[in-house]
């Protein structure tokens, strides 16, 4: 669960940690007087969503006077910023900066240790950095699970710092003092990342300009005094930094996630394949056996792009919006789909792939073909309902092929499907 930056400066505050004087959060413009009226000019407003890039998207701006930040307030309420509406402004003072610095901790997924992390480029993309510069940035990996930072761990990192930027020198034990209360934290709200980018020193010391937290949902269970004295009555899952298919999936009620980043590149020698399988365990099924069939009988070249799942019992409507979604996404050449019925109904698959290929037909709108199968609850009526449409509507359903029954597994129907799909692009394996 991601906090908004004002909720993470506030458990900062709380553990000791200098942050900027905050003037208040506009909602509207009747916000605007009573929260700049004691303020000192030039100000920094920032739009409160919870993802990142909201410099470059414009959602932090500085203010030098009343009629400035006027403006400023009338551009960014209501703005998009990566799917989100910004409905709220943090407002507070510009720091004078003599110099900044990053400081993160986070987990090595691959072996669950912790890791703190310190750059002296702060302020700017640090995945970017880590990338173009990864000596730029020193890592510790605890592979003990401390509750507090060793101190003459915290030492080496201010060290680090100190060598990277001299002047930092002077400021030795208090930039120490917010390291190892960054892990503090971390560890004790039972976090997923505790972030200060940029630590600013400015002449009052060490001021952590900007903050994120996220905390781990597993552990949201023991942190009811933390949630109550942030106000926070619902719990927000945490979205990360959701794509355009992720945002419209959540908004119609259905986990998805993209595998491929939102920017990906796509390869006209690979076939790219959407999945809209029954449930979360045969969602990761499916990924899997896409890849293994993908592996043993087609060189590789065939990818997954998403996970799926429709929830127990969906209705007609998200069935359909399911399909639409990834016959929307452009780099989609085929979908492998499969109603394995418990809880949910075939009669309700077929009928909401059916009103998708009809739907998308009648608009002339991308039809992406589908390949899957269909075996369970209501059975009988969804084969009766399947053969009278193919009937009905020849030419709008030509490019749906579902096999009815047991008799053929999934990896048969992922292989065929692939094979098909290769073919009518002239490749034979």
């Amino acid at each position: 669960m991601r906090l908004y930056e004002d909720e993470a400066k506030r458990v900062f505050e709380l553990e000791g940690i200098k942050i900027p004087d905050r003037y208040g959060i506009i909602k509207n413009r009747d916000d605007v007087e009573e929260c700049i009226r004691d303020s000192k000019f030039p100000i920094i407003m920032k739009s409160l969503v919870l993802v990142g890039g909201r410099g470059k998207a414009g959602g932090v701006k500085i203010a030098r006077d009343r009629d400035e930040a006027v403006r400023i307030l009338d551009d960014m309420l209501g703005m998009n910023i990566k799917g989100y509406i910004v409905e709220r402004i943090l407002v507070e003072e510009v720091v004078e900066e003599i110099a900044s610095c990053y400081i993160g901790v986070t987990m090595n997924p691959s072996t669950f240790n912790n890791i703190i992390m310190v750059s002296a480029a702060g302020g700017v993309e640090i995945e970017r950095i880590a990338e173009e510069s990864p000596e730029s940035i020193f890592k510790i990996e605890l592979k003990e699970n401390e509750k507090f930072l060793p101190e003459e761990l915290a030492d080496s990192l201010v060290n680090f710092l100190i060598k990277s930027k001299g002047l930092l020198r002077e400021y030795f034990k208090e930039i120490r003092f917010v390291i190892s209360k960054i892990y503090e934290i971390y560890q004790k709200y039972d976090c997923k990342v505790t972030e200060i980018n940029p630590l600013m020193i400015s002449n009052k010391g060490p001021i952590a300009a900007d903050a994120k937290i996220v905390l781990d949902d597993n552990g949201l269970f023991r942190q009811g005094d933390l949630l109550g004295s942030l106000e926070i009555k619902e719990i927000r899952h945490d979205v990360s930094e959701p794509t355009r298919n992720e945002i419209r999936a959540r908004s119609a009620g259905f986990p998805y996630v993209d595998l491929l980043p939102e920017d990906h590149k796509k390869d006209s020698d690979k076939l790219y394949v959407g999945l809209v399988p029954g449930g979360a365990g045969y969602g990761i099924f499916s990924i899997d056996e896409t890849v293994n069939v993908g592996n043993r009988f087609f060189e590789g070249r065939v990818i997954p792009v998403n996970f799926m799942d429709s929830g127990g019992g969906p209705s007609q409507k998200r069935v359909e919006e399911m399909f639409h979604l990834l016959m929307d996404y452009e780099i989609v050449d085929i979908i492998i789909t499969s109603r394995f019925g418990g809880i949910s109904s075939c009669d309700t698959f077929i009928r909401g792939l059916v009103s998708c290929f009809r739907n998308r037909y009648k608009n002339g709108k991308r039809i992406v073909p589908v390949y899957g199968r269909m075996v369970g609850t209501d059975l009988p009526s969804a084969r009766d309902y399947l053969e009278r449409s193919k009937r009905e509507t020849p030419e709008e359903l030509k490019d749906m092929e579902i096999t009815v029954g047991n008799r053929k597994i999934m990896a048969e129907i992922i292989r065929e499907g692939v094979e098909k799909a290769f073919k009518m692009r002239g490749w034979n394996r």
